[in-house]
């Protein structure tokens, strides 16, 4: 990891407390206080490109729709279909030069949180409904972007995923699938990839704000994570500054022109918050803006803008989804004839989603432009079709159902305007704009040889008219390279590789969130627990448009010889055979999944992923491929345990082209980690009799009181209905039974013995 400087002395004690005070807010929009020899940082949005000023100054700005050229790279929900790790990091590379070369230090992404509901106006920003693909993907960014001198901000610090009432919402999630699914991803980059600052978000967690979360910021975030960065606030999430320091937030955006510096002078004075809590920000924010701005201390090559957009092009080639191909209608030949290219959307793209990340590109490729330059000398003519936003036009129905009944092949774009979905607000549905399948009725009449492809940043519904389109590609929104990268797939240039990283549903109400989102009157209740996504579909035998996982390519692919072994290091290694049976060359995405013991003592996912890889094979070629995870990725958080548990079983490993589509097994034997829960009376007989020291004391108990009893209660062990019956009730309510042979008066000791016993 690159090393920075830092202050050799305490910086809080060279400060007065009024400028202690101004160095914990921002002195502009997107710049902080400079002080002393605390130098200021500027910031830009991101994350999937820079959102720059017209003018030089203060690192961005809050109009949204002026903007300085940049390179948009493909947004979260494109980049996420590429389950492409060594992509995301050089794209992140890229924007970070961009960054050093425009006086950015720190760049506003990766956005990490999850997608829970494909309602979620933001999810173009976010990666996937997975956490361990949102982790390996986030985190590619994060060093990326840090590698190259510029620091990136963790974002939305936690549970950020809706836009309805946003600023005041409060999330309210159980332990388990707070750490398990929301927090998941967050733990794994600040733990391996170390960011240099992390920022809260709007809603509040269980009641109370993330940006006064001392819980989250402190407790967690710093010493069990142990992150050694800064946390600031989303721009206006502050609600009190005083509250906000005393709970672990050292950067509050943007300016506030002196007012809450003031309320913080005051608190320190009149004891309401510690001198020592704000030094300690004081000390924090000393270290990241230096470690922020070395990073532009080093003379940059010239950029070269056209590199970067062949990269973002190249990018966008790998996020593109196959959704479906029968009868090999793709890739086009342009010597089969004549194409029509029918749909707005292809000759006005939208390229990325509307809010804070807006980028204005450097250039723009069209998909119209891009598949007529690779046509050769085979017609393409095109016909709008519909309006973006617009109602069905029934001239414009007309002349594109003519184009199409006189063309050989069609290619078809739909999707979402920009109206439909952005940060701010959540979508009502996800359908397709009326126009739209309107149009699509009438081509297939006219010419059932349609490939249909999507624009979109989250998803839509595509039943159940995707049973009749032979073809049908999703290409989320791609950024400013994405038109002639839509075209080289089409045209077979470049094979497909993408892959699902959300599920598609066959209907909104099929979602596991769907009955508990946006919530009401301040609260959002996550009724579906750990059952977030593909692991909510799966578990209730749901049948989906599309899996988590799912894409197809130009050639198929065969998976063989699944071994599974653990290493001393509690390393879980799998290794298999992957032989490319079809006819071209192409890119396999390897995923692995792990399901839970039949007899796990809690309610667990069909499976999950834990790791992927990916494999470029010629044709009939085979490679052994090998995928590893941690032992420890096996946990479930346990409230009891109060942390990470790993459950002693046979687990089933598989390794699958999507979350469904299974090609081979293997089973994992795994010892259990050793119970630290602490027995007490209210713990239930069945707990009692599954805990490792308690279990042999309490049936030594119980043996030696059926000897001194004759039977009685003792014996209801040994009757497998009564045991069943018995085996939720604690034990102090079985102590209180008449000839109990573990009275209620020997109940303490038993405990005391259980507490104090080693196990093996």
């Amino acid at each position: 990891m690159t090393q920075h400087p830092s202050p050799s002395h305490s910086t809080a004690a060279t400060l007065t407390l009024t400028e202690k005070a101004s160095l914990t807010s921002g002195a502009g929009d997107f710049v902080t206080e400079a002080i002393g020899a605390v130098p200021a940082v500027s910031m830009s949005d991101g994350p999937h490109g820079l959102r720059l000023p017209k003018e030089a100054g203060d690192g961005g700005q809050l109009d949204l729709h002026s903007a300085a050229p940049a390179t948009c790279f493909p947004p979260a929900v494109a980049l996420g279909s590429s389950w492409d790790v060594a992509l995301a990091e050089q794209v992140a590379g890229a924007i970070a030069a961009e960054a050093r070369d425009n006086g950015v230090h720190v760049v506003l992404g990766p956005g990490i949180n999850i997608k829970r509901s494909p309602l979620c106006g933001r999810n173009f920003e976010y990666f996937s409904e997975d956490p361990l693909l949102t982790a390996e993907l986030g985190g590619a960014m994060v060093r990326g972007m840090q590698r190259s001198g510029v620091g990136a901000a963790l974002k939305h610090f936690a549970a950020n995923n809706q836009e309805s009432d946003r600023m005041r919402v409060s999330a309210d999630i159980d332990e388990r699938p707070l750490r398990e699914i929301y927090l998941r991803a967050f733990e794994r980059i600040v733990r391996r990839d170390r960011p240099w600052s992390v920022m809260s978000a709007y809603n509040a967690l269980n009641g109370t704000p993330l940006s006064e979360n001392r819980r989250l910021l402190t407790d967690i975030l710093r010493r069990e994570w142990g992150f050694d960065g800064i946390v600031m606030s989303d721009w206006g999430a502050v609600r009190d500054r005083v509250a906000a320091l005393t709970a672990g937030l050292d950067l509050q955006m943007p300016t506030t022109r002196g007012r809450t510096d003031a309320e913080v002078v005051q608190a320190v004075k009149n004891g309401e918050l510690a001198a020592e809590q704000l030094d300690a920000s004081v000390e924090r924010l000393a270290r990241f803006a230096h470690r922020a701005t070395a990073g532009l201390s080093a003379p940059a090559d010239p950029l070269d803008y056209e590199a970067h957009h062949d990269l973002a092009r190249r990018a966008a080639e790998r996020c593109i989804v196959l959704l479906k191909n029968e009868q090999d209608l793709l890739p086009l030949d342009p010597a089969a004839g004549s194409l029509a290219v029918i749909g707005e959307l292809a000759r006005t793209p939208r390229y990325q989603g509307a809010g804070s990340s807006q980028v204005t590109p450097t250039q723009l490729d069209t998909p119209l432009d891009a598949l007529r330059d690779l046509a050769g000398d085979a017609v393409v003519e095109y016909a709008a079709g519909y309006r973006i936003g617009g109602e069905p036009d029934e001239e414009l129905l007309v002349e594109a159902a003519r184009l199409a009944a006189a063309s050989d092949t069609v290619v078809l774009f739909l999707g979402l305007p920009a109206q439909d979905e952005s940060e701010g607000f959540d979508r009502d549905h996800i359908d397709l704009p009326a126009a739209q399948p309107a149009l699509l009725e009438r081509i297939l009449e006219a010419n059932p040889r349609t490939a249909v492809v999507l624009s979109n940043g989250g998803v839509v519904r595509t039943a159940p008219w995707h049973e009749r389109v032979p073809a049908l590609v999703e290409g989320w929104l791609l950024g400013q390279g994405g038109g002639t990268a839509l075209a080289r797939i089409l045209y077979g240039h470049a094979a497909p590789s993408g892959r699902l990283a959300e599920t598609i549903p066959l209907r909104l109400e099929d979602a596991p969130s769907h009955l508990s989102f946006p919530g009401e009157e301040g609260h959002v209740r996550y009724g579906e627990g750990v059952f977030v996504g593909y692991r909510g579909h799966d578990r209730r035998a749901n049948d989906v448009a599309f899996p988590f996982g799912h894409g197809l390519t130009y050639t198929t692919f065969a998976y063989g010889d699944l071994t599974v072994t653990q290493t001393p290091a509690d390393r879980i290694e799998a290794r298999l055979t992957v032989t490319n049976t079809g006819p071209r060359t192409g890119r396999e995405t390897v995923q692995l999944y792990v399901s839970a013991p039949e007899d796990s003592r809690v309610a667990r996912p069909v499976r999950e992923l834990r790791g992927f890889a990916q494999i470029d094979l010629e044709p009939g070629q085979s490679r052994t491929v090998t995928i590893t995870f941690d032992r420890a990725d096996l946990a479930y958080y346990s409230e009891r345990e109060a942390g990470w548990f790993v459950e002693g079983g046979t687990y089933s490993v598989a390794a699958g082209a999507s979350s469904r589509d299974i090609r081979c097994t293997a089973p994992l034997t795994v010892d259990g980690d050793v119970s630290t829960a602490r027995l007490t009376g209210r713990s239930t007989l069945g707990e009692w009799l599954a805990h490792p020291v308690g279990g042999p004391l309490l049936l030594e108990a119980f043996a030696a009181g059926r000897a001194q009893q004759g039977g009685g209660a003792a014996g209801a062990l040994a009757d497998p209905v009564l045991r069943r019956f018995l085996t939720g009730m604690p034990l102090e309510v079985i102590a209180e039974f008449p000839q109990s042979p573990v009275p209620l008066s020997h109940l303490d000791a038993l405990c005391e013995r259980a507490a104090r016993t080693p196990s093996d």
